[in-house]
């Protein structure tokens, strides 16, 4: 399902009560050598550090506003999992999160801080979620499933609805795809209040399943999806995800790991910004291809700043 205006402007009128608008900045260096307007828009200034509690809050606050929830259930690499205890803790809820063995500690650290229970399950294609699903269905409790729930589109378009009302024409966004609720709600948006808006979605190489079902038009799965950005690992597409990036969707671009560091170092050292792998990979297509966007504007989505320290020092050297 394509989210509507009707589904935006209630996730705006509802998120405000929760989340101040992110900032637009220009970059101050990226972009220069081909007059290139660089945007950056960063998500790192939520309070989970990343873009996720836009969709969970939404998602968590409309269903609480129709039914009576006992808890709520995630299963994530780890920024999801954080914005899901967020979210259960301004509800004050008990929350649930299956991480993959040996997560991201940065994010493993932040969700026991929101008060959330961790569980860490084997990492195989579908592990996470089927045991997120059994624990739901034996404890009764919602499971907010960020690939899969309806509702969670719409809280990442808001994003979408925060860049264009103060740059009401740029050509291109570019937008990290993982398991595409980020990328379905800021199109969706983005299209609707400028149509001739250029949209790219970013995958790791080493987890190109979307990028793959993208160009294919098919459901195209990885056995693996082993990459430094871990909020791009998805092996397993879903068709209605599918079909909807095909439909909003310009451009797709796989980065390799050593493009996904200099994202993180370009971010790092040129504009004294940290993120992680996933949320640099806008910036590392922009820097792959620059010269395809020279005289244009541009905004590069920083999504998410949890980043490892060795993964962080390995940038930067």
């Amino acid at each position: 399902m394509i989210v509507t205006r009707e589904q935006v402007n209630d996730a705006r009128e509802l998120l405000q009560r929760f989340l101040k608008p992110t900032r637009l900045v220009r970059a101050e260096r990226i972009g220069r050598d081909t007059n290139t307007q660089i945007y950056l828009k960063l998500e790192t200034d939520l309070p989970t550090g990343s873009f996720k509690p836009r969709g969970a809050i939404y998602a968590l606050v409309k269903n609480l506003q129709q039914r009576s929830i006992k808890g709520v259930v995630a299963a994530s690499t780890g920024n999801h999992g954080a914005a899901v205890a967020y979210a259960a803790q301004l509800a004050k809820l008990p929350a649930t999160i299956f991480l993959p063995e040996n997560p991201n500690p940065i994010k493993r650290a932040r969700i026991v801080a929101l008060g959330a229970t961790v569980k860490e399950v084997e990492w195989k294609a579908e592990s996470l979620g089927e045991a997120a699903t059994s624990f739901a269905e034996e404890h009764d409790y919602y499971f907010l499933n960020d690939g899969s729930d309806d509702l969670v589109p719409a809280g990442t378009a808001t994003i979408a609805a925060e860049i264009l009302d103060e740059l009401p024409t740029p050509g291109v966004l570019i937008v990290p795809m993982g398991d595409t609720a980020l990328i379905r709600g800021v199109a969706a948006e983005a299209k609707r209040r400028h149509p001739d808006i250029k949209v790219v979605g970013v995958q790791a190489a080493q987890a190109p399943s979307y990028v793959r079902s993208w160009q294919e038009e098919r459901v195209v799965t990885t056995d693996t999806c082993d990459t430094i950005a871990d909020g791009l690992a998805t092996c397993v597409p879903l068709a209605p995800n599918v079909r909807a990036i095909r439909e909003l969707v310009d451009e797709v671009c796989l980065l390799s790991e050593d493009e996904l560091l200099r994202g993180i170092r370009t971010l790092l050292f040129e504009e004294h910004i940290v993120a992680e792998a996933a949320g640099a990979a806008a910036t590392a297509a922009y820097l792959q291809n620059s010269s395809a966007y020279a005289d244009r504007s541009v905004v590069l989505l920083v999504t998410g700043s949890s980043i490892p320290h060795e993964l962080l020092r390995q940038a930067a050297t």
